[in-house]
């Protein structure tokens, strides 16, 4: 094709050589300047958290509140007295058994409630290791669980040299009152600690600590005991069979109990004792006191000093309330002057040793409150204070061997207890 006008004179080669110039020439004139910084802009937009789908809304803390059971309380009156819904009474007897709901004084109630004064959750504290416990379905039913933890028991070591009494001088050595019951009761057998503790007397024991998370919550049993009374060295042994029967024992297997508690109430004194001879305080005129008269505060707990049926349970003129005891063929019992009787306390009953079977009082002819205790063997009057009691059963022959095993393990403990307190001075 010719080329128009006066360019089909110029070479073909020289055009394009051309034209490229003319293009490279506009490329250089449009291209920005390497020296000029670049503007930037940052803009921050703020965005709507967004919740995970899969994670629950938090579900807010149960508020509970609680009371304490008063006398006289049942479920429906502290129901009341709580403002809370009187059906729920009824269902809560429909979902536990029955000795739930027979509350304790000193028991600690709690729940929480709903808006209209219903139940959602209900305990009821039985201790710190035990509880009972509801909770509402969402069907409208009323689930309910014992709930039981297992606490810890720690062996302790504790001993004390008496200048005053057991108890006082067991206190100031840090002894936990509820131990010292355990040990008077554990000697009480052979030991009156009304007539028989002497200055100097001592003892030494291996109890069990109580503990739950690391903090202790209470006081087991005592494993093993010594008692040093005047001149007598005494030593009993916690040992359990295999019907899970718990006795002490001595450390070869003879039975520390005896058929009769020497002393049938704890806190006492002895304001007149058994005497043929003694001046009547009333009538005034000498005729035998056939018994040991116990001065203690009106409604201290009275004892059955053994296992036995009761064959009398009723007022006897100057005696006031009496309660009499038959044990087996041979030994009787008497209680009287007694403020009230104990629950269930009837002629024809059968009641066990240590059970309370009346009140310290001052009825009939009394000059103060006190129980006046008599002890007949073969129909004759004989002094409590001083009668040889009867041992109960000792370690039976197809026990022996398991409690040896116990009794040595135990032995050895309190040896090696003893010897480290006496070395660094501590208590534990």
């Amino acid at each position: 094709m010719a080329l128009p006008g006066q360019l089909q004179y110029f070479p073909l080669r020289h055009l394009i050589g051309a034209g490229l110039g003319i293009l490279l020439l506009i490329i250089l004139v449009l291209l920005p300047d390497s020296g000029e910084s670049t503007k930037q802009q940052t803009f921050v937009i703020d965005l709507p958290e967004v919740s995970e789908p899969d994670t629950p809304p938090p579900v807010p803390e149960p508020d509970w509140e609680e009371t304490t059971v008063k006398s006289g309380d049942s479920l429906s009156v502290l129901f009341s007295r709580e403002n809370l819904s009187a059906v729920d009474v009824i269902d809560i007897a429909a979902a536990v058994p029955r000795d739930v709901i027979n509350l304790k004084v000193g028991q600690t109630v709690r729940w929480v409630r709903t808006a209209d004064n219903r139940i959602s959750q209900l305990e009821i504290i039985l201790s710190p290791l035990a509880r009972h416990s509801l909770e509402r379905e969402d069907d409208g039913t009323l689930s309910y669980e014992l709930v039981e933890r297992t606490a810890d028991y720690i062996p302790r070591f504790a001993s004390a040299t008496i200048d005053n009494s057991l108890y006082y001088d067991g206190s100031q050595a840090g002894v936990p009152d509820q131990i010292l019951y355990q040990l008077a009761a554990i000697f009480g057998w052979d030991i009156d600690f009304a007539l028989d503790i002497r200055k100097g007397d001592s003892f030494s024991l291996i109890f069990e600590e109580v503990q739950l998370d690391g903090e202790q919550i209470g006081y087991g049993d005592i494993l093993i005991a010594q008692f040093n009374n005047r001149d007598r060295e005494l030593t009993a042994v916690r040992y359990v069979d295999s019907d899970g029967q718990a006795n002490y024992f001595t450390p070869e297997g003879t039975s520390m109990r005896k058929a009769f508690l020497r002393n049938p109430i704890d806190y006492f004194r002895i304001s007149s004792r058994f005497n043929p001879n003694r001046k009547h305080p009333i009538l005034n005129t000498i005729r035998a006191h056939r018994g040991t008269d116990y001065a203690a505060p009106t409604g201290t707990p009275i004892k059955a000093a053994g296992d036995g049926k009761v064959t009398f349970a009723s007022r006897n003129g100057g005696y006031g309330n009496v309660v009499v005891i038959q044990h087996g063929q041979r030994y009787q019992t008497k209680y009287a002057h007694m403020s009230k009787f104990g629950r269930g306390v009837r002629v024809g009953r059968y009641v066990k040793q240590g059970q309370i079977i009346g009140y310290v009082g001052t009825t009939g002819a009394s000059t103060g409150p006190h129980l006046h205790y008599e002890f007949l063997v073969d129909g004759v009057h004989r002094d409590s204070l001083r009668v040889r009691l009867p041992k109960a059963e000792s370690i039976k022959s197809s026990e022996k061997a398991a409690f040896m095993k116990e009794s040595n393990k135990l032995t050895s403990w309190l040896k090696d207890f003893s010897v480290s307190s006496s070395t660094d001075g501590s208590f534990q």
